[in-house]
């Protein structure tokens, strides 16, 4: 997939002070998009807002485009 994260927010967000019992006690992103995460997989333009409230960022510091190798082996 073209677009990747940058960063991992997971550790980005235990940085800010948001540990994974933190984020679920306060509700602030569910346990499902915590294991999206985890494994790098893709996540609701929602949460990516809420990403960039909690790590007071921009999506750009997240998120990038990379170009696929379109030739196949």
């Amino acid at each position: 997939m073209p677009i990747q994260y940058k960063i991992d927010v997971l550790a980005a967000l235990k940085e800010k002070g948001y540990t994974s019992a933190r984020i679920r006690n306060e509700k602030l992103i569910g346990q499902a998009t915590l294991q999206r995460l985890r494994h790098k997989q893709s996540v609701s333009f929602e949460v990516l807002a809420k990403l960039c409230e909690l790590l007071e960022c921009n999506i750009g510091d997240i998120l990038e485009y990379t170009e696929e190798d379109n030739e196949q082996a």
